[in-house]
């Protein structure tokens, strides 16, 4: 049977431009409800503005990922949902403050920014990498690698462990990025999460006896402090920190850069202006964010933007959307590095403001730095396709190819 989907959102075309969809989607049904995902659609900038700071919103929304399917199926779930149902992402106060509070201690301004030097290295390693090359895929060879060293050196991972934590991730990014996820996306999720407990309690056994100066010794030893993280909590923070950590900045660097080679002139403007680089990172993250949407759930019946919700409907604050809504920003569809007004909406707002989202800048900023000082002449590969992330919340790229030209001296 077929479904209604007006804006286009579950449409394999879509992947490539999701955003005409949400303009109409601003223009004729602002709040709309969306049977195939179960939820009310928010697109406005006012009212997604309003609804990362209303707490009749919950985010203890766990459920959706087994809706809809079988006991026995929901039953062999649990594991799933027993993990990412400690995650800081999917709890309210006041579990969520007490989790928030211990890890926000590792992302601190001055601790981020301690380690720019860090990832400056690891930056021109990478593109050292590429040095007497004419080409370079930038998604495995830079974006995809660089997040998950930094996220793994904080946590104090293996180095080598890199690409089975990735393989692991893409899996789990295929159930938390679905407005409702397939049982054959929620059996890869499970699967995954089974992957990383065992082997996050591996590490977190070391730690208990051998701790060292990372952050999984400083939150295994908090909870021996009597900061109350349980071998659950533990397992699920850190599933979380090393998802979070890297899956959405691989996207953050993609999304950017490809279009900063489609707008070659806003290449050029950084190139002479290289001080604009932290603006330009905000302008990328409005632009073409690597996360879509976020959900929530009504605790009590309640209003958006004039439609009645009821308690216990899902939301969803549809940010892409709401950064290209023209009531807030001049020309939305243009890029433009230099933009004023831009205060988005992709990292959220109020209580769960991204957790990481100054390192999540600063390998932007850093990334972007030394690809316009090394490589002034960088291009898209002629006549290569880009093929996007089959994902409706996680937007990113499959691969990026670049003709590299001639490295400056």
């Amino acid at each position: 049977m077929e479904v209604a989907d007006p804006f286009e959102l579950m449409h394999p075309e879509r992947r490539k431009d999701p955003y005409s969809g949400y303009a109409r989607m601003l223009r004729e049904a602002p709040v709309h409800f969306f049977e195939p995902w179960g939820a009310w659609l928010v697109s406005r900038y006012a009212d997604v503005n309003a609804g990362f700071r209303d707490m009749r919103l919950l985010s203890a929304r766990t459920g959706q990922f087994s809706a809809g399917m079988s006991e026995e199926v929901r039953k062999m779930m649990e594991p799933l949902a027993r993990n990412l149902s400690s995650w800081a992402l999917f709890l309210d106060a006041p579990s969520h403050t007490r989790l928030r509070g211990l890890i926000n201690k590792a992302f601190t301004p001055r601790m981020v920014e301690a380690l720019r030097p860090r990832i400056r290295a690891l930056v021109e390693e990478l593109l050292d990498a590429a040095r007497g090359k004419e080409r370079m895929e930038v998604i495995s060879e830079l974006a995809n690698p660089l997040p998950v060293i930094v996220i793994g050196e904080m946590l104090g991972l293996p180095r080598e462990d890199r690409h089975r934590l990735k393989r692991w991730s893409d899996q789990l990014a295929g159930l938390i990025g679905t407005g409702r996820p397939t049982q054959e996306q929620v059996t890869a999720g499970l699967n995954a999460i089974l992957e990383f407990e065992a082997y996050f309690r591996m590490l977190i056994a070391q730690r208990r006896t051998q701790p060292g100066t990372d952050l999984l010794s400083g939150l295994v030893h908090a909870e021996e402090q009597g900061n109350l993280l349980s071998e659950q909590e533990l397992l699920s923070t850190c599933t979380m920190l090393l998802f979070g950590g890297h899956e959405t900045t691989t996207n953050l660097i993609g999304n950017g850069l490809l279009a900063l080679l489609r707008h070659p002139e806003q290449w050029e403007l950084l190139r002479a202006s290289p001080e604009l680089l932290p603006n330009a990172v905000e302008e990328f993250l409005r632009y073409d964010p690597p996360v879509q949407f976020t959900n929530r759930e009504a605790k009590v019946d309640m209003e958006i933007g004039g439609q009645a919700i009821r308690k216990g409907d899902r939301v969803m604050l549809m940010m892409a959307a709401a950064n290209r809504d023209p009531a807030q920003f001049k020309d939305p569809e243009k890029l433009d590095v230099r933009r004023e007004e831009l205060r988005h909406m992709t990292l959220g707002m109020g209580p769960h403001y991204c957790l990481g989202a100054a390192l999540g800048r600063m390998e932007a900023q850093e990334t972007f730095a030394a690809l316009l000082r090394r490589f002034p002449h960088l291009k898209l590969e002629p006549g290569a396709t880009v093929d996007w992330i089959d994902n409706a919340g996680f937007r990113g790229l499959l691969a990026l190819p670049v003709v590299l030209g001639a490295e400056a001296r």
